[in-house]
């Protein structure tokens, strides 16, 4: 059994790079981001990411939820009302993406 950090024999932590696929996905690194600043209804997310369409975000959406990234609640109300929000797994990742929005900031300037 390896240990979480163990690498593959090409010196590459497969968890890492499970990671960076995940996160790497179209809109995915930026739904987090404006997750990070709390729960958030569908509309409010597609606002902060004006670029993506409606069935792309729904798509994420489940897929970050199947991860355990993100919980979805649904309150039963006239009209229902559906919530997202980060799980504490999802909400580790501030870090990590407060630190690739700096250096995207410094970096990636015209």
């Amino acid at each position: 059994m390896q240990a979480p950090a163990a690498k593959n024999a090409a010196g590459v932590c497969p968890y890492f790079h499970e990671a960076v696929e995940l996160l790497g996905k179209r809109w995915t690194g930026a739904i987090v981001h404006a997750l990070l600043g709390g729960r958030m209804r569908f509309s409010a997310i597609s606002h902060a990411i004006p670029q993506i369409s409606d069935r792309l975000l729904s798509i994420r959406l489940k897929e970050l939820e199947a991860c355990g990234i993100v919980a979805r609640e649904v309150y039963e109300a006239a009209p229902v009302r559906v919530e997202y929000e980060l799980t504490p797994k999802g909400r580790a990742l501030e870090p990590a993406v407060t630190s690739l929005r700096a250096w995207a900031c410094e970096w990636l300037r015209d």
